[in-house]
Protein backbone atom coordinates (compact mmCIF):
# COMPACT_ATOMS: atom_id res chain seq x y z
CA UNK A 1 0.00 0.00 0.00
CA UNK A 2 2.76 2.45 0.88
CA UNK A 3 4.32 2.06 -2.58
CA UNK A 4 0.95 3.10 -4.04
CA UNK A 5 0.88 6.12 -1.75
CA UNK A 6 4.30 7.22 -2.92
CA UNK A 7 3.15 7.00 -6.53
CA UNK A 8 0.30 9.40 -5.71
CA UNK A 9 2.62 12.17 -4.54
CA UNK A 10 2.70 13.55 -8.07
CA UNK A 11 -0.82 14.93 -7.62
CA UNK A 12 -1.02 18.60 -6.64
CA UNK A 13 -0.89 19.05 -2.85
CA UNK A 14 -4.22 20.06 -1.31
CA UNK A 15 -5.14 21.94 1.86
CA UNK A 16 -7.79 19.78 3.51
CA UNK A 17 -10.31 20.34 6.29
CA UNK A 18 -11.37 16.97 7.72
CA UNK A 19 -14.44 16.30 9.88
CA UNK A 20 -14.83 12.86 11.47
CA UNK A 21 -16.04 12.09 15.00
CA UNK A 22 -14.14 8.80 15.32
CA UNK A 23 -10.69 9.70 16.65
CA UNK A 24 -9.18 6.51 15.26
CA UNK A 25 -10.49 7.06 11.73
CA UNK A 26 -9.76 10.78 11.85
CA UNK A 27 -6.12 10.21 12.82
CA UNK A 28 -5.83 7.52 10.17
CA UNK A 29 -7.17 9.82 7.47
CA UNK A 30 -4.82 12.60 8.53
CA UNK A 31 -1.85 10.23 8.29
CA UNK A 32 -3.02 8.91 4.92
CA UNK A 33 -3.58 12.33 3.38
CA UNK A 34 -0.30 13.74 4.64
CA UNK A 35 1.60 10.69 3.41
CA UNK A 36 0.12 11.41 -0.01
CA UNK A 37 1.56 14.93 0.11
CA UNK A 38 -1.57 16.81 1.18
CA UNK A 39 -1.83 19.10 4.22
CA UNK A 40 -4.66 18.69 6.72
CA UNK A 41 -5.10 22.25 7.98
CA UNK A 42 -7.83 21.23 10.46
CA UNK A 43 -9.19 17.90 11.74
CA UNK A 44 -12.38 18.28 13.78
CA UNK A 45 -15.01 16.06 15.38
CA UNK A 46 -18.35 17.83 14.98
CA UNK A 47 -20.37 19.85 12.48
CA UNK A 48 -20.05 23.24 14.19
CA UNK A 49 -16.28 22.89 14.32
CA UNK A 50 -16.31 21.95 10.62
CA UNK A 51 -18.09 25.16 9.62
CA UNK A 52 -15.73 27.22 11.78
CA UNK A 53 -12.64 25.48 10.37
CA UNK A 54 -13.70 26.16 6.78
CA UNK A 55 -14.26 29.84 7.60
CA UNK A 56 -10.83 30.06 9.22
CA UNK A 57 -8.73 28.10 6.73
CA UNK A 58 -10.51 28.45 3.35
CA UNK A 59 -9.35 24.95 2.28
CA UNK A 60 -8.95 23.49 -1.20
CA UNK A 61 -11.29 20.62 -0.31
CA UNK A 62 -13.41 19.39 2.63
CA UNK A 63 -13.82 15.75 3.69
CA UNK A 64 -16.65 15.07 6.13
CA UNK A 65 -18.62 12.25 7.69
CA UNK A 66 -22.45 12.28 7.50
CA UNK A 67 -23.28 11.33 11.10
CA UNK A 68 -21.68 13.53 13.72
CA UNK A 69 -22.31 14.82 17.28
CA UNK A 70 -24.49 15.69 19.03
CA UNK A 71 -27.29 13.65 17.48
CA UNK A 72 -25.28 11.30 15.23
CA UNK A 73 -27.95 11.63 12.54
CA UNK A 74 -27.09 13.79 9.53
CA UNK A 75 -25.33 16.77 11.13
CA UNK A 76 -22.30 16.39 8.89
CA UNK A 77 -24.46 16.36 5.78
CA UNK A 78 -26.39 19.45 6.88
CA UNK A 79 -23.10 21.25 7.52
CA UNK A 80 -21.87 20.18 4.07
CA UNK A 81 -25.03 21.46 2.37
CA UNK A 82 -24.78 24.73 4.31
CA UNK A 83 -21.14 25.17 3.30
CA UNK A 84 -21.95 24.49 -0.35
CA UNK A 85 -24.75 27.03 -0.31
CA UNK A 86 -22.54 29.68 1.28
CA UNK A 87 -19.54 28.75 -0.89
CA UNK A 88 -20.89 27.18 -4.13
CA UNK A 89 -17.39 26.53 -5.48
CA UNK A 90 -16.12 24.74 -2.35
CA UNK A 91 -15.05 21.17 -3.27
CA UNK A 92 -16.57 18.75 -0.78
CA UNK A 93 -16.31 14.98 -0.34
CA UNK A 94 -18.81 13.28 1.99
CA UNK A 95 -18.14 9.88 3.55
CA UNK A 96 -21.05 7.67 4.66
CA UNK A 97 -21.22 4.33 6.44
CA UNK A 98 -24.19 3.14 4.39
CA UNK A 99 -25.83 3.90 1.05
CA UNK A 100 -28.21 6.80 1.70
CA UNK A 101 -29.85 7.76 -1.57
CA UNK A 102 -31.48 10.90 -0.13
CA UNK A 103 -28.16 12.11 1.26
CA UNK A 104 -26.42 11.71 -2.08
CA UNK A 105 -29.18 13.53 -3.97
CA UNK A 106 -29.38 16.37 -1.44
CA UNK A 107 -25.64 16.94 -1.54
CA UNK A 108 -25.46 16.82 -5.32
CA UNK A 109 -28.30 19.34 -5.57
CA UNK A 110 -26.08 22.01 -3.98
CA UNK A 111 -24.29 24.54 -6.16
CA UNK A 112 -24.17 23.41 -9.78
CA UNK A 113 -23.31 19.82 -8.91
CA UNK A 114 -19.59 20.18 -9.61
CA UNK A 115 -16.75 19.70 -7.13
CA UNK A 116 -18.71 17.25 -4.97
CA UNK A 117 -18.44 13.60 -4.05
CA UNK A 118 -20.27 10.92 -2.06
CA UNK A 119 -18.32 7.82 -1.04
CA UNK A 120 -18.87 4.94 1.33
CA UNK A 121 -16.33 4.70 4.14
CA UNK A 122 -15.21 1.29 2.88
CA UNK A 123 -13.72 3.16 -0.09
CA UNK A 124 -11.15 4.74 2.24
CA UNK A 125 -9.53 1.32 2.55
CA UNK A 126 -8.98 1.30 -1.21
CA UNK A 127 -6.33 3.98 -0.94
CA UNK A 128 -5.69 4.77 -4.58
CA UNK A 129 -9.40 5.06 -5.38
CA UNK A 130 -10.03 7.30 -2.39
CA UNK A 131 -7.12 9.63 -3.14
CA UNK A 132 -8.04 9.74 -6.83
CA UNK A 133 -11.64 10.63 -5.92
CA UNK A 134 -10.43 13.40 -3.62
CA UNK A 135 -8.35 14.86 -6.44
CA UNK A 136 -11.25 14.71 -8.88
CA UNK A 137 -13.55 16.53 -6.46
CA UNK A 138 -10.90 19.16 -5.75
CA UNK A 139 -10.58 19.74 -9.51
CA UNK A 140 -14.33 20.30 -9.87
CA UNK A 141 -15.42 16.76 -10.72
CA UNK A 142 -18.46 14.84 -9.49
CA UNK A 143 -17.79 11.45 -7.90
CA UNK A 144 -20.41 8.96 -6.69
CA UNK A 145 -19.54 5.67 -5.01
CA UNK A 146 -19.93 2.69 -7.38
CA UNK A 147 -22.06 0.86 -4.80
CA UNK A 148 -24.49 3.80 -4.70
CA UNK A 149 -24.66 3.68 -8.49
CA UNK A 150 -25.28 -0.10 -8.48
CA UNK A 151 -28.14 0.22 -6.01
CA UNK A 152 -29.69 3.03 -8.01
CA UNK A 153 -29.51 0.91 -11.17
CA UNK A 154 -32.11 -1.40 -9.62
CA UNK A 155 -34.51 1.51 -8.99
CA UNK A 156 -34.61 3.30 -12.33
CA UNK A 157 -37.64 5.36 -13.30
CA UNK A 158 -38.36 7.89 -16.03
CA UNK A 159 -36.66 9.72 -17.71
CA UNK A 160 -33.95 7.05 -17.83
CA UNK A 161 -36.29 4.49 -19.38
CA UNK A 162 -35.61 6.18 -22.71
CA UNK A 163 -31.92 5.23 -22.55
CA UNK A 164 -30.54 2.09 -24.16
CA UNK A 165 -28.71 -0.46 -21.95
CA UNK A 166 -25.35 0.79 -23.30
CA UNK A 167 -26.28 4.41 -22.62
CA UNK A 168 -27.16 3.45 -19.06
CA UNK A 169 -23.76 1.79 -18.67
CA UNK A 170 -22.05 4.94 -19.93
CA UNK A 171 -24.10 7.18 -17.63
CA UNK A 172 -23.38 4.94 -14.65
CA UNK A 173 -19.63 5.24 -15.27
CA UNK A 174 -19.92 9.02 -15.67
CA UNK A 175 -21.75 9.13 -12.33
CA UNK A 176 -18.79 7.33 -10.78
CA UNK A 177 -16.54 10.16 -12.00
CA UNK A 178 -14.90 8.52 -15.02
CA UNK A 179 -13.73 10.56 -18.00
CA UNK A 180 -14.66 9.69 -21.59
CA UNK A 181 -11.34 7.93 -22.12
CA UNK A 182 -11.76 5.93 -18.90
CA UNK A 183 -15.29 4.92 -19.92
CA UNK A 184 -13.96 3.82 -23.32
CA UNK A 185 -11.34 1.63 -21.64
CA UNK A 186 -13.90 0.09 -19.27
CA UNK A 187 -16.34 -0.76 -22.07
CA UNK A 188 -13.63 -1.63 -24.63
CA UNK A 189 -14.97 0.81 -27.22
CA UNK A 190 -13.56 3.88 -28.94
CA UNK A 191 -13.65 7.29 -27.29
CA UNK A 192 -15.66 8.51 -30.28
CA UNK A 193 -18.29 5.86 -29.52
CA UNK A 194 -18.48 7.06 -25.93
CA UNK A 195 -18.94 10.63 -27.14
CA UNK A 196 -21.79 9.46 -29.35
CA UNK A 197 -23.46 7.69 -26.44
CA UNK A 198 -23.11 10.77 -24.23
CA UNK A 199 -24.66 12.93 -26.93
CA UNK A 200 -27.59 10.52 -27.11
CA UNK A 201 -27.97 10.57 -23.31
CA UNK A 202 -28.05 14.36 -23.15
CA UNK A 203 -30.58 14.54 -25.97
CA UNK A 204 -32.89 11.91 -24.47
CA UNK A 205 -32.79 13.61 -21.06
CA UNK A 206 -33.91 16.84 -22.75
CA UNK A 207 -31.00 18.84 -21.38
CA UNK A 208 -30.86 22.31 -22.95
CA UNK A 209 -27.70 23.52 -24.74
CA UNK A 210 -25.10 24.56 -22.18
CA UNK A 211 -21.54 24.07 -21.07
CA UNK A 212 -20.74 20.39 -21.72
CA UNK A 213 -19.40 19.90 -18.19
CA UNK A 214 -22.61 21.22 -16.66
CA UNK A 215 -24.73 19.08 -18.99
CA UNK A 216 -22.80 15.98 -17.91
CA UNK A 217 -23.36 16.90 -14.25
CA UNK A 218 -27.06 17.46 -14.86
CA UNK A 219 -27.26 14.07 -16.55
CA UNK A 220 -25.68 12.50 -13.46
CA UNK A 221 -28.18 14.32 -11.23
CA UNK A 222 -31.06 13.03 -13.35
CA UNK A 223 -29.62 9.55 -12.96
CA UNK A 224 -29.42 9.84 -9.16
CA UNK A 225 -32.92 11.30 -8.78
CA UNK A 226 -34.52 8.62 -10.98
Amino acid sequence: MWRSLVSLRGERPLRVVLAEDSVLLRDGLVALLERCGHRVVAAVGDAEALVAAVAEHDPDVVVTDVRMPPGFQDEGLHAAVRLRRERPGLPLLVLSQYVQRRYAAELLDTGDGTGVGYLLKDRVGQVEEFVEALGKVADGGTVVDPEVVRQLLRRRRDPLERLTPREREVLALIAEGHSNSAVARRLVVSEAAVGKHISGILTKLDLPPADDTHRRVRAVLAYLRA
